[in-house]
Parts: C-alpha cells; structure tokens; sequence
C-alpha cells in the first residue's frame, strides 16, 4: 500500500521559524489546518507541535481537533452553511463569515446551546471570494453587533486563492482603516484583523505590513515552506515536511511506443505519441498508486532519471531508462509532494498515513532570521 509520511522534527523545525517571526513583530498566527482532512494521526503531531489556535474550512475536521483536544480554539474559516449552525456553534469557537442571514441562524443556536460565539466579518479586497462589500460594511456591523450571543472580535480579508490577487500595503491599510472607521462609527473596540495568510508573510518580512494588522492564518508556508507571494521557497525552511511513498507492482522491459488505434484513455483524453521520441525499449515501473490518490503532475520521484508517464485509476507509470538502480518488484520510489498533492493523497483512504519522528538537523547558517520592524 502506498503511504504519505510526515516527518515530525521538519513541522517542528519550521513552527519555530514561524514563530519567531510572528512573535518579533507582535502580530498572533493561527495554524490553518485543513490540509490534514482530518487525519486523527496527524492532528495529534501538529497539536503537540502547536500551541494556536487551528483553522479549517470542513467542520467535520473542527470536530476531531475538539475531540484530541477540547481547549484549543478553533476557527471556521469558511462561511457557514445554514444548516451547520448546530455543529458550528458546538465546534467552532470562532467562524468568519459574510452573510446576515445565517449569523441570524447562529445567534439563535448559539443562544440554545448557551454560548457566545465570536465573528470574523469578512471584507472583500478584491479578490472577489468571499466578502463584505466595504460600502456595505458599517451597515452590516451595526445590524450584526446587536444579534444575541454573538460578538465580533475581527475584520478580516482573503487574498490568492480563487484569482491570484495578491495582498500589498494599499490593500492592508484599507483593511486596517475600515475597522478604524467602524470602530469610531460604533464606538465598540474590535480586537483583530486578520489580514495575514501566507501569502502575506513576504510582506511582514520586508516590513509592508500596516500597524494594525495583527492576526495571520498560516498553513501552506507551515508545511511547505514556501514563498506563495512569489511562488518561491522561504530560506531556512524545510519544504518536505510530507513525503509520498509507493511500491513498485510490476517491472518489466517494454517498447517506449504503444501500438494499435489508439482512441481516448480513461480521463477522455487522446494521447499523441509523436513526442515519445525513437523507438526501442526501456525499463517501465507500474506503481500501486493512481488517479484516484494523486495527480502525478504535483509529485516528482526523489530519484534521478525517473519519467512520468501517465496514471489510471489506481496504477502510475513510469520509465526508468535502462534501470542502472536495478529496482525490482517489491522496492518503493519516494516523491516530494506540492499542496495539492498532499491534500489530495490526505482525502484518499487508499494511502496509509505514516509519521516519522526521526531527528533532523539542519545546517544554521542556511537558516535566515527574521529581523524585527
């Protein structure tokens, strides 16, 4: 069985950097969690790893971070569905969210089950997501801060996910200027903005980020080490926090072009073959890991001289030349893994989750520190 490991003393290593950032620039993160789908397994390494709050967008997932560990606080980063009122009130400490309508839904089951439940409006920049039209916000405010049980403790935005748009120091300043402005209008304090993700933390490190802006929610820099403003790596990071390992199920030399009519393949597309190159043999690995798993476009084999060729359902194909490895039926190729892949491999049942807690050590002068605003 193909499996997705994760190596403990990576996340650790990589939380630590994080920290410190945040911590040198006074500004409180939370760990966006949902890419783990979840996984009971994992969850308990990121919560031994992490003291922050945890963020999902799937509710079935604030539920099992409340069954590991009921006093953390959890954030649903999503707006709520109507009908998950019950379960977002029962599960989620704090959720964000754009429409009256269902904070009205809220307010009422938060009253039954005797709890105050705190908001984040969400306030659209741009991005064209999820979002409170600015020119509707102080109107929004005014009809949401008197509904029963429920108090708002932010303004927040979302940028890059659905059109790229990215965050800069205009935007953040809007953002911190609108909870100026309804802060004055209301005479209410509101104690967050929650302007930051990982998008914006290239920002905070080359000092754009507005006074005022004080909340991140950080997932992908955390696992990945990435740079998402400008689709780098951070320095001093680990970017193979997850790991994917599959076994090879056959091995055989076979001609490098298929022959036949050929007419379209599983996922309804018609392979050209004019691009395969000369004719001849090489050495072909079928993997026990497939569509439904992974897209093969978002892993690369961690060995040399290995080509991906295509995957079905539940198989991967790949060339290795002339095999100068000698791999053989029964030995595993490890992958790296982007977002996507990760996710998707975490959502699968047909992949094994495994964690390594082996120590690491990384060379310090590799690591980059942060400097203070």
């Amino acid at each position: 069985m193909s499996y997705i490991t994760l190596h403990e003393s990576k996340l650790r290593h990589n939380f630590r950097v994080l920290d410190r950032l945040f911590q040198q620039n006074d500004i409180e993160w939370a760990v966006v969690a949902k890419l783990l789908c979840g996984n009971e397994k994992f969850l308990k390494v990121l919560l031994d790893v992490s003291d922050k709050e945890i963020c999902d967008s799937r509710l079935s997932n604030l539920k099992a971070v409340k069954k590991i560990s009921p006093d953390t606080q959890t954030i649903y980063i999503k707006p709520p569905a109507k009908r998950l009122a019950a379960g977002i009130i029962a599960f989620a400490d704090v959720s964000f969210n754009t429409e009256l309508a269902t904070l009205q839904v809220l307010s009422e089951e938060a009253v039954r089950q005797n709890k105050i439940h705190r908001v984040v409006l969400m306030v659209e920049m741009g991005e064209l997501r999820e979002g409170i039209m600015a020119r509707n916000l102080m109107q929004f405010y005014d009809d949401v801060v008197g509904l029963p049980n429920i108090d708002v403790v932010g303004i927040g935005t979302n940028l890059k996910c659905l059109n790229g748009i990215l965050p800069d120091e205009k935007k953040l300043y809007k953002l911190s200027r609108f909870k100026q402005i309804v802060e004055e209008h209301s005479g209410e304090k509101i104690p967050y903005i929650s302007g930051g993700s990982s998008v914006t933390i290239p920002l905070l490190t080359r000092k754009e980020i507005p006074l005022g802006i004080n909340h991140f929610r950080v997932g992908e820099t955390l696992f990945f080490g990435t740079d998402v403003y400008d689709d780098a790596q951070m320095e001093g990071m680990y970017h193979d926090v997850f790991t994917l390992t599959a076994e090879i199920i056959e091995m055989q030399e076979k001609p490098n072009l298929p022959s036949g009519t050929a007419g379209t393949n599983l996922t309804g597309e018609k392979p050209d073959f004019g691009e395969v190159g000369e004719a001849g043999t090489s050495y072909r690995a079928i993997l026990d890991i497939g569509l439904l798993d992974i897209d093969y476009r978002d892993i690369i084999p961690l060995i040399p001289g290995v080509e991906m060729l295509g995957a079905s359902s539940d198989m991967l194909v790949i060339d290795l030349g002339e095999n100068t490895g000698n791999l053989a039926v029964g030995d595993t190729i490890d992958f790296s893994m982007n977002y996507m892949a990760v996710l998707r491999a975490m959502n699968s049942d047909y992949v094994d989750k495994k964690i390594d807690r082996s120590a690491v050590q990384m060379n310090p002068a590799s690591v980059h520190h942060f400097s203070k605003n």
